[in-house]
């Protein structure tokens, strides 16, 4: 977002501010063109599914009954007799087809099913298809737990980039039509620079919202983040079994059944026993069917378009959850394999503030709320982040010195910036990962790049 200097006089710490941006900005410009890029697809997951995978999601009209969902499983599990079943996913429409989500010899496989005809309609990778891969980049680049400290450390630092760039784009009073829109006709270095700084000006508040958004589902931040805010009465609790298993363990990058807002409630566990009243059986305990899990869920009013996710271990429950376009519809049910008892029942009104603020949020981010209007503007703010990135590393490279980085100089006489200093304070105690990496990089650029001659490259 770097502008030029005002005319006449730089101001007194331009440069510094020039230093912070451009070092934040190279670091950070991949991840962020890869975050914009993968961003944009999963931002169109209906229509890209519906354009390559019609032929699984949808079903001929059909007057006869649907089967009953063990009926599905039982199909599902003739073809993988040795597969664990993870997940179901009734109808969402009467056009639309079942699926059956399992694990066979380490993949996990989505098989789609007609659930007129109990026949299978075809297979697909939940983990290297389009839209799974995409999510995989953009929350943790494809390298798992260390991807993920790299996101959350490039989103972090994209803070800095925002609060710098504001400052050097600031007018001071030049009163410019460029500071708002680009010179066309300027040409060079100057058309370039123009670009970068109105293309970072327009899309600010929204890419703070998007950065601020994101950090929620982010490994570490995100995390502490849910730790505080995510909790429920405890007294909700009181009468449920509980499991030594916190809920957000049922989520991973690419499949998430938890919403935030209950990641870090107790998960409950199913009872053996209760379906005996207390007597204990003479042999294994039965499960409820699946097909009964789906209509306590369609009789409790869970809108369509939610998972069930299977029991895992004799302890584990029945979990049925939905993420609609609309937060406010969000529902959350466990329920006890054994007994068919709905032990948990939450739903958006009993989330708190925060976690209702996160939950809207996340779905404005995601571009559901408001159908493609929110898609084009989540789009439109995605292409001004690729705009920016592009234009920055295209000014960069026109103006870097050959043999050099060329870092824009840090005038040795320049005091204490106290105001830049505070800012860095605040978002270090926000934002943990960004603060130590600052503190690393101080000590790298005083101890290293002004003493050492064959490091003079980096500056």
């Amino acid at each position: 977002m770097a502008n030029a200097a005002t005319a006449g006089k730089t101001p007194r710490f331009y440069t510094v501010a020039w230093r912070w941006h451009f070092y934040a900005g190279l670091i950070i410009t991949p991840i962020m063109l890869l975050l914009a890029i993968t961003g944009s697809i999963y931002l169109f997951k209906p229509q890209l599914d519906n354009l390559l995978y019609r032929q699984l999601l949808t079903v001929p009209a059909s007057s006869a009954p649907a089967h009953p969902a063990d009926h599905l499983l039982m199909v599902v599990k003739e073809r993988y007799p040795q597969a664990s079943v993870l997940r179901y996913l009734p109808p969402a429409t009467p056009q639309r087809s079942a699926k059956v989500i399992v694990r066979d010899h380490g993949e996990k496989i989505g098989v789609y099913l007609d659930p007129y005809r109990a026949s299978v309609l075809g297979t697909l990778s939940e983990e290297y298809s389009l839209q799974p891969l995409a999510l995989k980049l953009h929350g943790e680049l494809l390298a798992g737990k260390w991807g993920d400290r790299a996101v959350e450390l490039a989103t972090g630092w994209a803070l800095v980039l925002l609060v710098s760039g504001l400052y050097l784009w600031w007018p001071r009073g030049r009163g410019k039509l460029a500071v708002f829109w680009p010179r066309w006709q300027a040409g060079g270095r100057a058309f370039w620079r123009d670009l970068h700084a109105v293309t970072g000006f327009w899309s600010a508040l929204l890419l703070l919202f998007m950065l601020l958004s994101g950090m929620a589902w982010t490994g570490y931040w995100g995390d502490q983040f849910a730790a505080v805010w995510s909790r429920f009465p405890a007294q909700m609790w009181d009468q449920v079994p509980k499991s030594d298993k916190l809920a957000l363990s049922l989520n991973s990058t690419e499949d998430k059944v938890i919403p935030w807002a209950l990641e870090h409630s107790p998960l409950p566990k199913s009872d053996p026993h209760a379906a005996h009243h207390g007597a204990l059986p003479q042999q294994a305990t039965p499960r409820v069917s699946l097909q009964q899990v789906v209509d306590t869920a369609n009789a409790r009013g869970v809108v369509p378009g939610y998972a069930v996710v299977m029991p895992d271990g004799d302890e584990g429950v029945y979990t049925v959850s939905v993420f609609p376009d609309d937060a406010r519809d969000e529902a959350t049910l466990h329920i006890d394999q054994y007994s068919g008892k709905v032990l948990a029942d939450i739903r958006y009104r009993d989330y708190g503030v925060v976690p209702k603020a996160v939950e809207m949020g996340i779905v404005l981010h995601e571009g559901r709320l408001f159908g493609l209007a929110n898609q084009l503007l989540m789009l439109g703010i995605c292409l001004l982040r690729i705009l920016s990135c592009v234009s920055g590393l295209i000014m960069w490279w026109r103006r870097k010195p050959q043999g050099r980085l060329g870092a824009p100089d840090s005038p040795p006489d320049t005091p204490l910036w106290r105001g830049a200093l505070l800012i860095m304070l605040l978002l270090g105690a926000a934002f943990p990962l960004v603060g130590l990496s600052f503190v690393a990089i101080l000590l790298l650029d005083w101890a290293l790049l002004r003493r050492l001659p064959v490091l003079a490259w980096l500056r």
